[in-house]
Parts: C-alpha cells; structure tokens; sequence
C-alpha cells in the first residue's frame, strides 16, 4: 500500500493523467532522450581536454556527468518538462579552440567567463527578460524553428551515419555508402521506421539498441572493455571559475562574457519553442506555459557547470527522440538525469555505443519535427520568407542562434514594409536591431 500511494504521489506531481502518458511511457522517453545524447559523456570531455589539459580528462567527464543531470533533473522538476540539458556543443568547441587555444585565454579564467555569463542568463531569467523574448517570437519563426530544428537533428544523424560527409567543392557530398556503419545505420533507419509505423512506441530506443548490438556483433565496434569504473572528483577544477570571477569582467575579456550569453540565450530559445511547437506544449497564443521555470533550470545549469568545471549548460535538440518516444513529463527528465548519475560509473558502456548507432533515431525524429512545416501560410511572403529562412538557416549554418538570426532580421523588416507593420511585437524590433549590430561588429 505504501508503495502504491507513493507511485500515485509521483504521477499526480507530474501530472501523468493531463498529460495522458504512463510510468513505462515517460520511462522509455527518458532512456531514448539519454542514448541518443550519451555521446556528450565522451566527446565534451574529449573536447575540453584539448585546451585543459589529456590528464584532466576523467575529472571532465564528472563535471560533463554532473552538471548535465543536475541540470536536467532540475527541469524535470521545476518546470515539468522532458527537456535534457548537458554542457552545449559548439560552445565547449568556442571555449576550446576560439577563446582558450585560439586567444590564449587560460582556461581558468575562461571558466570564470561562462560563471559570468551563467549568472546574467538567471539575472535575465528572474526579471523574465528571456520569457518575455518567447512570448514575442512569432508564429511563422516558431514553426519554422520547429522544422529548421528537424531538418537540423536529421543532418546530424546523416552526418554520423557517414551518409554524408564534407567536400570542398560542394559543401556536403554523398558518403562511401558501401561501409558497414552506414549500412547498419541504414537497417536501423528502417527498422526504426517500420517499428513506428507499427505502433511501436520504444521504436527509437530499439533501434538503438539494435544496431548497437549488430556493430559489436560484426566486429565495426569493439565490445565494452568493462561495465563500472569509479568517477573522478575534478579536484583541479572545482571552484576555479568562482575564483576568477571578478577577471571575467575586466575590459579584456567581457566581450567573450556577452558572446557566450548571446548564443546560449537564442540557441535555448530556439530549441525550447522548437521542441515544444513539436509537442503541443504551446498554448493557444504561442507561449510556453512554466517557460521562465524552464529557463531557470537552464541558467542554474550553467552555473553549477561553470563550478563543476565545464563549459555552458544549454537544452538539448536530442531531447526530441524521447519526446517522440511518448515522453511528455518531468518524470523522464528523473530517468535521463539518473542515467548521466550513473554514466559516472557505467562509462565503458556508454562509451560503447557507437555514433552511427543513433543516427537513425535522429533522423528520424528530424522527420517527425517537420509537421509544423506544413502550417506556416506560404502564400504569404511576409510571413513565408523569413520562416523559410529561418528553416533552411538552421541546419546549413549548424546553429540555432544564427537560423534565428535570419528570421529576426527578415520578419520585421518584410512585415513593416509591406505595411503589416501592427503584427510586429516592438521586442522583435529590438533584436532585429541586436542581430544586425552583433554581425556588423563580428566584422
């Protein structure tokens, strides 16, 4: 009985019953969400270890572990949502190889920055400044984030699957598809597939898991060198970034300061409307019900990251494979941070998941994420242009933040020349004018 009414407890908190979703659901969404992300637990540290430092590699891997299941537990509760955060990429390549080995920053004082910038993303989030910019996006863009978000997971996944790969004369080309990783994740991408269409709700995790299993099977991947291994405390790195605080404001380096806050501010923006439109989180007027609790969650994150020892915590795009799993609640937020608890012991295992294993999860929820496509009124220019834009902008310049970018720039402009200057929130002027400025002083 004690046990039942605890179980009943959990799923009246996380509202299970609005949400029309099951302990086995949110559980299985929670899995998904980690398997297609775990790969953070190895490439973030591999990352940072570049500019800190190989030696310091096990003590990144616990801060990576750390803050991303801090982080993402605290969304889960806070805000109720099945969104997982985890130390962004692209930001901890900013830090590693732009600011610590490209400007000679020390990497000391360049976690002192991303504290800085951490604590002005909670200042923005208690005087709801960053709530106030989701509320103003407009209705096209919100779409359109959705889908260019889509589009953006499923380059990912071709890209990892080597379906893809970079040229110099064309940008992208098609991959040696005659490997064994790209034909593995080929029959992952169509067993995920026919699974789906079968009503198959684990389809993603099982997809996963499969090709996983074949990889190792085959010999494309070795097998696990171990199941547990002892986490690191980074001795070297807590609580240097709280040390260096106050060098992180000096005329110097307070730019970096401003660039780490303006593209965790808009990639988190991004990405929380994205997955949301996708899910049906939004109300009727386009807002996002708890949004400032699910900014809050994604500031403390970069904060105690910072400590910890590891670049910027922002939300995770890779959430959308759980979220298509049936995940709908906090609850698989637990199921998510738990597991990044125990990556810090389980890391052989996670290690051993190969890339090209969760390729056809992304790709497939990058077609999953194209639906809200198909609502955006493309007979009307002021409203298709800058969406298209911003779509199309999302995945060829690998960033949120810049597929925004376009979209905030065009939208007012188009809109007020075409006199339908009334459907402009005055905040969308306002960083239209921030986007245009921050591109004319990168030049």
């Amino acid at each position: 009985m004690g046990t039942e009414k605890i179980t009943g407890t959990i799923a009246e908190f996380f509202k299970f019953n609005a949400q029309n979703t099951d302990w086995r659901t949110e559980t299985t969404g929670g899995v998904t969400t980690f398997v297609t992300m775990a790969y953070i637990v190895a490439v973030n540290p591999g990352i940072l270890s570049d500019a800190l430092g190989k030696d310091l590699f096990p003590e990144l891997l616990f801060a990576t572990c750390a803050s991303a299941a801090i982080a993402t537990i605290l969304m889960g509760l806070l805000a109720n949502y099945p969104f997982a955060l985890a130390p962004g990429m692209g930001l901890n390549a900013f830090f590693t190889y732009t600011i610590v080995l490209g400007m000679g920053v020390h990497w000391k004082l360049a976690l002192g920055v991303v504290l800085a910038s951490g604590l002005l993303f909670l200042l923005l989030t208690v005087l709801r400044v960053r709530e106030a910019i989701i509320t103003a996006v407009p209705q096209p863009l919100k779409l359109a984030v959705a889908a260019g978000i889509g589009l953006f997971i499923a380059f990912i996944g071709l890209k990892n699957a080597g379906f893809i790969v970079d040229n110099q004369a064309t940008l992208v080309s098609l991959g040696n598809v005659y490997t064994g990783s790209v034909g593995l994740a080929l029959i992952g991408l169509l067993g995920t597939a026919i699974m789906l269409s079968r009503g198959i709700r684990s389809a993603i995790l099982l997809g996963v898991i499969g090709v996983t299993l074949l990889s190792m099977i085959f010999g494309l991947t070795p097998w696990p060198t171990g199941v547990i291994s002892l986490p690191v405390w980074p001795t070297h790195l807590f609580g240097e970034a709280i040390y260096h605080l106050p060098l992180a404001f000096h005329t110097a380096v307070i730019e970096l300061v401003f660039a780490f806050l303006f593209v965790d501010l808009f990639d988190t923006m991004g990405t929380l409307v994205g997955l949301s439109e996708r899910v049906g989180f939004l109300d009727k007027r386009g807002r996002l019900p708890r949004a400032n609790k699910a900014l809050l969650s994604d500031s403390i994150g970069t904060v105690f990251g910072s400590v910890l020892g590891t670049s910027t915590v922002t939300t995770y795009i890779e959430s959308a494979a759980g979220i298509s799993s049936g995940a709908r609640t906090g609850f698989a937020n637990l199921v998510t941070g738990g597991l990044f608890i125990c990556a810090l012991f389980l890391t052989p295992l996670v290690q051993a998941i190969p890339s090209f294993a969760t390729a056809p999860a992304l790709i497939v929820v990058g077609v999953m994420m194209m639906a809200p496509a198909a609502r955006i009124v493309w007979d009307d220019m002021s409203d298709a242009v800058p969406a298209f834009l911003t779509l199309i902008a999302i995945p060829l310049t690998f960033s949120i933040a810049d597929g925004l970018a376009f979209g905030f720039i065009a939208y007012p402009i188009i809109k007020r020349l075409s006199k339908k200057g009334s459907e402009v929130h005055p905040l969308i002027d306002v960083l239209a004018i921030i986007f245009i400025a921050k591109y004319i002083f990168m030049a």
